[in-house]
């Protein structure tokens, strides 16, 4: 790594030159460097806002699932029927599904040797257990923290090699030529007041982006506060978007952000609103069910059936999830009750669904409060919330419809690389699901495309970047557009507040470009995203240079609210229909049920869309999109010799 500084009209910026930049604190993030280095490409970095922040480290479910090869028992499987699988979720790019299911088990190994504690039996089998979308005993947990434990490894094998870490630095501009990156320009969050330390830069051949999911987007979000993504830049420097429509929503508590899946559901506890100072209690759902037992039991079923999908709206437990979401739009609070059964009577478990009822009978609890049998069946999560400041025995717990997952994102190739040369996209920010994928196979992604990105770097593109000099003046730029837009908003005294701003705007996204969508709504929603973008200079303003992070985020999240919800245009004009975690309204379409305002009369989508990839570029204010069939599942000639003998010549890396 070489530094140097650069002389701007706006400052003194320092720059650090080096092969590859690694963006990001989480497990795809430390793995991709841990790759890197070990595989003698040691002219490396890493840069992070906050070492501790993000959503591999801060989140977590009721059992956080890794999606791998079968290592255990007599069950047949191979990478193949594997890859068959993650090809199965629809829009999925063949030649993804092959790695992830092949690296799957090297990846896995290679965590479970840096001390992940994933269990094994006695004989030393790793055991596992069948999640959604999955026809095999693949997934595996070492329970709700799953990701986290998996990011301290990481980290800790990080530490040991000593590779350089830059914290605090929040990149606000990938520097490209809209085909190629040589660099970032990131903001110094702990010298934002210091105009000669505010900025710097890092130039580069090779950027690692693993920098999540485009959290900052919704306000009713299961991300960790602290986990807000970047990936509107990415749009802006020439990184085409892919399945951007394709989201993963489902409940989850407020405060804190976590997932009420698994045993939270399946203690049936007690759905109430309020109003929003606290008056006004009332149990919504026995308003629409008049079954007793049908309620319980399609509650029961949201622990397994936790994200919302559209094909289990009718007759199935996202009706739920519908319901949440109506309350909370009639401003209303929602909360699970623990302390009280539904209805405050004791539970009629004859009355529920055969697999409810089996699965309660054989953990023996059919008895008490939903609180007395969450301590019985799975003490830890009662725990968790305690150690949060919830005790669930003694308050409710306030939950909403929240977005979860983005398993579209940043289009890549087989080893992770985007359109833009020398940027390569690694966990969630990438784009290697499609509309359904087996839970935890986001995990397995994270480490499969970390890896595949660093064995492309270390093989093809080593070197250093480009001479200096051409560099700068391209750097000069970048500089010059970033201290003009801070330089406003600090003048701008009567400007909006940032903060506002992007409250306002994350309300917006929740509400018109989540789980449900409608034309109206996208279209109301870009006019006011497109507003606040070409006004963004005259409109905001900061108090102190401490906001610069939220400016240039809030500009982040803008732009990829725009780009986002011109891709739901899109696929709503391109005659997409309801799949996955989105309910599109169609008036040509049925509603469920009658008493359900018109708003959720739909179309399920027949499938027919599945072989299908919607792309997005955009370039000065404007979204192109491009469709494309999947990328099939290659079927190349795997005859060992001639695998070997190119292996022996460049390790099939290319």
């Amino acid at each position: 790594m070489k530094t140097s500084l650069m002389q701007t009209p706006q400052g003194t910026v320092r720059v650090y030159s080096m092969n590859t930049v690694i963006v990001g604190t989480g497990a795809a993030g430390y793995n991709a460097a841990d790759r890197l280095w070990s595989l003698g490409q040691q002219d490396i970095a890493i840069v992070t806002e906050h070492i501790r922040a993000g959503t591999s480290r801060n989140t977590g479910s009721d059992k956080q699932t890794y999606y791998k090869l079968t290592l255990s028992g007599g069950e047949p499987d191979s990478v193949r029927e594997m890859a068959e699988t993650l090809f199965s979720g629809q829009c999925v790019d063949g030649d993804l599904a092959l790695c992830e299911a092949a690296l799957s088990a090297q990846g896995f190994l290679r965590l479970a040797e840096l001390g992940v504690p994933f269990p094994r039996s006695r004989y030393g089998e790793y055991v596992g257990y069948k999640t959604d979308h999955d026809p095999r005993r693949r997934a595996t947990s070492v329970g709700p923290y799953t990701s986290k434990i998996m990011t301290e490894c990481l980290e800790k094998a990080v530490m040991a090699k000593k590779i350089p870490m830059f914290d605090h630095m929040q990149v606000i501009q990938i520097l490209s030529n809209g085909t190629k990156a040589y660099g970032l320009l990131c903001l110094d969050t702990s010298s934002p007041e210091d105009l000669d330390q505010r900025f710097v830069v890092f130039h580069c051949k090779n950027i690692i982006y693993a920098t999540g999911g485009p959290a900052g987007m919704y306000a009713n979000s299961v991300y960790p506060f602290g986990h807000y993504g970047a990936t509107g830049i990415a749009f802006e420097a020439g990184v085409r978007g892919k399945n951007l429509t394709e989201w993963q929503y489902g409940l989850a508590s407020v405060k804190p952000r976590w997932n009420v899946s698994g045993t939270y559901m399946q203690v049936m506890p007690r759905f109430i609103s309020k109003e929003k100072d606290g008056s006004g209690e009332r149990e919504f759902l026995c308003d629409f069910f008049h079954d007793k037992g049908e309620m319980l039991t399609k509650i029961f079923l949201k622990g397994y059936q936790w994200p919302f999908d559209v094909r289990k709206v009718d007759n199935g437990s996202s009706i739920i999830d519908i319901l949440v979401y109506l309350e909370s739009c009639k401003g209303r609070r929602v909360f699970l009750d623990f302390c009280s059964n539904p209805g405050k009577e004791e539970v009629p478990f004859k009355a529920l669904g055969e697999e409810a009822l089996d699965y309660l009978e054989k953990a023996d609890a059919c008895f008490g409060t939903p609180y007395q049998r969450l301590l019985h069946m799975n003490t830890p999560a009662v725990e968790f919330y305690r150690g949060k400041g919830v005790d669930l025995s003694q308050e409710p717990l306030e939950i909403a419809l929240c977005a979860q997952h983005n398993n579209g994102g940043l289009t890549i190739d087989a080893w992770w690389q985007t359109n833009l040369e020398g940027f390569f996209a690694v966990g969630e920010v990438s784009a290697s699901h499609g509309v359904y994928r087996p839970g935890g196979s986001a995990l397995n992604a994270g480490q499969v495309g970390s890896a595949r990105a660093a064995e492309y770097v270390a093989a093809c593109r080593a070197g250093e970047p480009e001479e200096e000099p051409r560099f700068f003046d391209r750097a000069q730029s970048g500089v010059r557009i970033a201290a003009e837009l801070a330089a406003a908003a600090e003048r701008n005294v009567a400007g909006t507040a940032v903060q506002k701003l992007w409250d306002a705007a994350a309300e917006r996204m929740s509400q018109f470009g989540s789980a449900i969508r409608s034309r109206d709504g996208i279209l109301t929603a870009l006019r006011e995203v497109q507003t606040e973008l070409t006004t963004f200079s005259d409109l905001v303003g900061v108090a102190a240079p401490t906001e610069l992070s939220r400016l240039f985020r809030l500009r982040d999240v803008l732009i990829c609210q725009y780009v986002y919800l011109c891709a739901m245009k899109d696929y709503m004009e391109q005659g997409g229909k309801s799949r996955g975690s989105a309910l599109y309204t169609d008036p040509k379409g049925e509603k469920p049920y009658s008493v359900l305002p018109d708003a959720f009369t739909f179309c399920l989508d027949d499938g027919s869309r599945g072989s299908l990839i919607q792309e997005v570029s955009y370039q000065n204010g404007d979204c192109t999109f491009l469709w494309r069939p999947v990328r099939p599942i290659p079927d190349d000639d795997d005859f060992f010799e001639n695998v070997w003998r190119s292996y022996r010549e460049n390790k099939n890396i290319y």
